[in-house]
């Protein structure tokens, strides 16, 4: 069984079906949070989470779940390209349009779209894209959705405007979260740490240092507060490579030493973008 954040209709389900196929068994959750809790509970085998978006970055509640609440690690990935549409009851004018209704992300990667098109009319965020299409079939008010087109057939919408995100080459980085990490080691693996640092001068650099040293590619480097201590941040980092090389398990062991907290988050086969498909 996999746990994706639903309900029905939502790109995380979208990204579920295309990752593992139609015919697996797939249950819904409410938020990214109490997912990610029942995945460490047992109640699914696996999850399915967004961890990152090509037009507004990480997925925060996700990076801080995973760092600080939970013992789980990431065993896979999974690139979805993603199609915002603007949904509406049927007869529905895109004038007569009082409220926008979707999750954070959406709303954030239509931004320009809603400026220019929908100037002065509230948005309004939700758990999931599906949950807002539910909340715009029910109404009696002229709402509308932003989300996949998916959607439009479930809730008897209709599609006001198709394909309308700011950058069409938007795209939602997922991962699969397990309570065990994999054993599975390919040529195209990246290996995932989250940590804190002493506040002194130059910690972080002697940090990324060893990376250097050893020849080591950083993906990535991101920075999020620890929320217990104003000033005080923990570091994501993504690296080519699978902790099962000597180089690399060396290397975070190396970093490990000099960290007040530090997490491995795991080893993983790279999903392939677009362009790389």
């Amino acid at each position: 069984m996999i746990g994706y954040l639903g309900p029905q209709g939502t790109f995380s389900q979208l990204a579920a079906l295309e990752h593992f196929g139609e015919n697996t068994p797939l249950k819904a959750y409410g938020s990214i949070y109490s997912l990610i809790l029942a995945t460490e509970r047992g109640e699914v085998e696996k999850a399915i989470v967004p961890i990152e978006n090509s037009i507004e970055g990480s997925v925060n509640m996700t990076l801080d779940t995973l760092a600080f609440d939970v013992n789980l690690y990431i065993t896979d990935e999974y690139i979805l390209k993603v199609s915002e549409n603007l949904m509406v009851k049927e007869g529905t004018k895109i004038e007569d349009i009082t409220k926008v209704l979707s999750h954070p992300q959406p709303i954030a990667q239509c931004a320009h779209m809603l400026e220019s098109r929908l100037s002065g009319i509230p948005t309004e965020y939700t758990e999931s894209t599906a949950a807002a299409a539910k909340i715009v079939s029910e109404s009696d008010e002229p709402f509308a959705v932003l989300g996949p087109k998916s959607l439009a057939d479930m809730y008897g919408l209709e599609i006001l405007l198709a394909d309308c995100e700011d950058d069409h080459s938007n795209s939602t980085r997922f991962v699969v979260i397990e309570r065990s990490p994999t054993q599975v080691v390919t040529n195209s693996d990246k290996t995932s740490v989250a940590f804190t640092l002493d506040n002194r001068p130059g910690s972080l650099w002697t940090a990324l240092e060893m990376f250097a040293d050893q020849k080591i590619n950083m993906i990535k480097i991101e920075s999020r507060p620890v929320k217990k201590e104003l000033g005080k941040y923990i570091f994501f980092i993504d690296i080519d490579g699978n902790i099962d090389d000597a180089t690399i398990f060396f290397a975070l062991n190396k970093i490990r030493s000099h960290t007040e907290f530090y997490k491995f988050l795991g080893s993983y086969r790279k999903a392939q973008t677009e362009a790389e498909k």
